[in-house]
């Protein structure tokens, strides 16, 4: 029997001493830049980096380049086809010769808004198209995500913000991870903001915690000089002239 428990107790020690980290009880950060662009009554254009980090300054995670044409049906309803490309070190720690993943993404979205109360909701509903690439092994996987957002306008200057976000696979496990969001929004100058958030980023075996810390600017390049609308963040919400909303990534 002691025999036994010393073998037990050998295996937990080189376990441990083995195991990679992979980060998870790290406070890590996302800093994003976001785009919005209006360039006629109908369309407009989204632009976005995100720089994601294990930890809150070092340790790179994630680069997130994106881009997106957005077709407005009317104020409350608007389509979204886009590109996107992301290169990921999914290890904590660092290895010798050690490879990121690639992967190149397409992506086509609806996004329903309505309002109740003082409160603006947008549903919205996205298909992507994920070409992969590690070790020269290539794999293309398609995944779906449902997001609902709400965000409350507190005066001109300052609004807040939540969303929950469900990813969910159509090819092996079904489930792949959920968002949760909280933020800050603070009016800068014009349609230009800054965000303050924290996200609870859950996945199948582990969840991160990540701080975000967001710059977002508009852009209305429409020549007339009757503008209704000013598409004011890169998730398409259509926004009159006196609103005010906050602007949450993509």
């Amino acid at each position: 029997m002691k025999n036994y428990l010393l073998l037990l107790l050998l295996l937990v020690i080189v376990k441990s001493n083995f195991a990679q980290e992979n980060g998870e009880n790290k406070l890590g950060a996302w800093y994003i830049y976001s785009g919005s662009h209006i360039i006629s009554d109908k369309f407009s254009v989204n632009s976005g980096i995100q720089l994601r980090d294990y930890e809150t300054i070092t340790n790179f995670n994630q680069l997130l380049l994106m881009a997106g044409l957005n077709y407005h049906i009317n104020p409350k309803i608007s389509t979204t086809i886009g590109y996107g490309y992301l290169n990921t070190d999914k290890s904590f720690e660092e290895f010798m010769e050690e490879t990121n993943a690639n992967e190149h993404r397409l992506f086509e979205q609806v996004s329903l808004k309505n309002k109740i109360w003082k409160f603006n909701l947008e549903h919205r509903y996205r298909i992507e198209q994920r070409f992969l690439e590690l070790d020269r092994k290539t794999d293309t996987q398609y995944r779906t995500r449902y997001r609902m957002q709400i965000t409350l306008p507190l005066s001109d200057t300052f609004s807040i913000g939540v969303y929950d976000e469900v990813f969910l696979n159509l090819q092996g496990e079904v489930f792949s991870q959920n968002r949760l969001f909280a933020a800050l929004g603070i009016k800068i100058k014009d349609n230009n903001k800054l965000q303050f958030g924290y996200l609870k980023n859950r996945f199948r075996d582990v969840t991160f915690d990540r701080l975000q810390l967001g710059l977002f600017i508009s852009t209305d390049n429409r020549k007339s000089k009757e503008k209704p609308y000013v598409y004011n963040n890169p998730n398409n919400y259509l926004l009159t002239k006196n609103e005010n909303k906050l602007s949450l990534h993509l």
